[in-house]
């Protein structure tokens, strides 16, 4: 293929190799791209809805407060007038918006491979992999606690998969690791098999300094070029309702001192930790997120932040958290008109309550991955992998939601919607007339390779080619897939100088004994 044709499919957006990228050619996937959403976002609430929400949120902050269990954040809450009884935190109205006014409404974020950087903000839209399930899942093994091997087979899907932009939490938690050092092997592995971004766990000041240090060394960074621009990030989660807990204030904290990126997700799930009405779930959501950016302003003016949202509800039989849903959705739709008045970027999440990769699974998650694009999400937690409610993830989920992803940039190509003469093709109406097929015609033949989404995983033949070829299901499919990709990965070039320094530091870190715990 020539250039000319290999850029032009690359512009078309149906179907480009990844060799250079991923080591492999398993697939013909899209190229690497940092998605734009050109759509108005759906909006459900009206102004007065917006209003009431806001000022509900400003009458929780001011006149319950919020619960600070770390008494650093406390003082320095105080400090700036906030009023404090014990560990509860009130603040105004003044103080939180302009807290939220220091906030930037856009951030870049740059890891060890410059080509992979991402836009947080705007109409951006970023796709991170599942993140921190105990359990895996796949057709051959069937459900099992995560262990290390598994998380490294995780970290070649997330680096192979081009509409993946970030390597988020551990894809599983890999418990045969002790949790004193998990952190430091993990990133050790995080870091050499990929080259996208990455995420530290606020959990213990040791993990978060650690990964900064590590994600600084991979970069061959002095400590000026690491805090002059967001390298990597944390996301911390409220312990709803009304709670933010100490380590991952604590983590957030030093994140922000240093110019890393926080992601503030309360985790409100309405029936349980939230009012069983979505408006009051999401006003619970945003008051205790917009606490956590006070704090973070305060201390670090203009830090980058961002707020997410993880409203869904429970089933009311059984109390068990449900995903995917339409209450999920417009909860996700709301809080993204909330944020937008608000100036900030924001993060959801590609979820499911299914168990295995089934039709449940498939909907409810692309139930959420839409919402998401509705809500004008910027970065998407969860995008590929995630079952059980994030108990389990699993490698053909993982595949089979790339195909989603990848769909979704497909949809985003403003060559689809296209209104040039040329994409009119009345000329081709003319020449094939009535009763006759585009098939043959010359308009079809210049664009038939790049016309349409290509699929990876789908089979578009009919139900006597597919029994011929073997009678494969979607998972199975998947399956041959991720073994395939991890037959032929090969890890993404690192500067052996930075490669050699950070296995001096793991090895300095274990022999320290790494962070402390209860075991």
């Amino acid at each position: 293929m020539s250039d000319d044709a290999s850029r032009k499919r690359s512009r078309a957006g149906g179907r480009a190799g990844n060799k250079s990228r991923a080591g492999s050619a398993v697939i013909d996937q899209m190229p690497w791209r940092i998605p734009v959403n050109p759509d108005r976002p759906v909006e459900p609430l009206d102004a007065e809805g917006v209003q009431a929400i806001h000022r509900t949120t400003m009458r929780i902050l001011r006149d319950i407060g919020i619960e600070f269990l770390n008494p650093e954040a406390v003082a320095y809450l105080k400090q700036a007038g906030c009023k404090v009884t014990g560990t509860n935190v009130k603040m105004d109205e003044d103080f939180v918006m302009e807290m939220v006014a220091r906030a930037p409404s856009t951030f870049t974020i740059t890891p060890r491979n410059p080509e992979r950087e991402v836009i947080m903000g705007g109409n951006h839209m970023l796709f991170v992999n599942v993140s921190s399930p105990p359990n895996a899942w796949d057709l051959e093994r069937g459900k099992r606690t995560g262990d290390f091997e598994t998380f490294k087979e995780f970290m070649k899907l997330t680096q192979y998969f081009n509409c993946i932009h970030i390597a988020g939490g551990y894809p599983v938690e890999p418990v045969d690791i002790h949790a004193s050092i998990r952190h430091l092997d993990c990133l050790y592995e995080k870091l050499t098999l990929t080259d996208k971004v990455v995420h530290a766990y606020s959990l213990g000041a040791e993990r978060v300094e650690d990964v900064m240090e590590m994600v600084r060394i991979a970069g061959g960074l002095s400590e000026a070029e690491f805090q002059a621009k967001p390298r990597m990030y944390t996301n911390i989660n409220s312990v709803s309702p009304l709670q933010h807990d100490y380590p991952m204030l604590d983590g957030a904290m030093r994140m922000a001192k240093r110019g890393q990126p926080v992601v503030i997700t309360p985790f409100t799930l309405a029936g349980a930790m939230a009012p069983v009405t979505m408006s009051g779930a999401v006003a619970l959501s945003l008051a205790e997120g917009l606490a956590g950016l006070a704090l973070l302003q305060y201390i670090a003016p203009g830090c980058p932040v961002a707020l997410g949202t993880f409203t869904s509800n429970v089933d009311m039989k059984s109390g068990a958290p449900a995903f995917g849903t339409p209450e999920y959705m417009r909860a996700t739709q709301m809080t993204g008109q909330l944020v937008r008045f608000y100036g900030l970027p924001l993060r959801s999440s590609g979820t499911c309550a299914a168990n295995v990769p089934d039709g449940q699974a498939m909907w409810e998650t692309s139930n959420s991955l839409w919402a998401a694009v509705q809500s004008q999400t910027n970065m998407v937690y969860h995008a590929a992998g995630w079952l059980e409610g994030g108990l389990i993830a699993s490698p053909e989920k993982f595949v089979m939601d790339c195909e989603v992803l990848q769909m979704i940039q497909r949809y985003f190509e403003s060559s689809i919607t296209a209104t040039t003469e040329d994409d009119l093709a009345f000329d081709a109406i003319k020449a094939v007339g009535p009763g006759g097929h585009y098939f043959g015609c010359q308009h079809t033949q210049d664009r038939y390779s790049t016309a349409f989404y290509a699929p990876i995983v789908s089979d578009w033949r009919n139900y006597e080619a597919w029994q011929q070829g073997g009678s494969t299901w979607t998972p199975e499919r998947a399956h041959q897939i991720y073994k395939q990709i991890l037959a032929e990965f090969e890890a993404p070039a690192m500067d052996g100088a930075a490669q050699e320094a950070l296995q001096q530091f793991v090895a300095k870190r274990k022999q320290e004994g790494g962070a402390p715990t209860d075991f």
